[in-house]
């Protein structure tokens, strides 16, 4: 009995095939143009003689090639012309975008416009008022420094008048005579 339970195993194992494994050469990668997005580094090459060592005197180097990194690789960040699918997408610098209109958007702008219209008038009306100011007020320095002056002749011409007022109260009264004589107590 225990044979007729391997023969259905005996008709699956001779069923079975061995899949072949097929293998097709695939396409290489697009070549992409990196530099839109990464730059390359940099190498130069410096021809070096011989030397030695400066850390150890017994070291000689022969003549050989020292390849130095100038500048690493780094990314590219200038944004690049919009490609494929991508031209749907934004410009990503916003001066070079074209405003969005709309009807809200225009009567913002429009609102906007007009405000500043009224502040230009309005500045030019207070530079004009502040100019007339700064006349007057240059006029009034000028009144107050001739009143100053004035003041200060008046005050002069005071102390003058009550100089001569005194001199002449503390003179003798001389009288005036309607002659040619003179007053002459020893004449006969």
């Amino acid at each position: 009995m225990k044979t007729y339970y391997l023969i259905p195993l005996l008709f699956l194992s001779a069923c079975s095939t061995t899949p072949k494994l097929t293998l097709r050469p695939q396409q290489p990668p697009p070549a992409t143009d990196n530099s839109a997005v990464r730059y390359p580094e940099v190498l130069h090459a410096y021809h070096v003689g011989r030397y030695t060592d400066p850390n150890d005197d017994l070291i000689m180097h022969e003549q050989h090639v020292v390849y130095r990194v100038e500048e690493n690789t780094r990314w590219n960040f200038h944004p690049g012309p919009a490609e494929g699918n991508l031209s749907a997408l934004p410009s990503r610098d916003a001066a070079f975008a074209p405003a969005p209109v709309n009807d809200d958007i225009l009567a913002e702008v429009n609102a906007q416009r007009l405000a500043t219209a009224q502040i230009m008038m309005q500045a030019r009306t207070l530079s004009s008022a502040l100019s007339q100011f700064q006349n007057a007020l240059q006029q009034t320095r000028t009144n107050l420094q001739e009143t100053v002056i004035l003041r200060a002749t008046v005050n002069q011409m005071k102390q003058r008048l009550d100089a001569l007022e005194s001199a002449q109260v503390q003179s003798p009264a001389t009288s005036l005579s309607t002659t040619n004589e003179t007053d002459d107590p020893l004449s006969p």
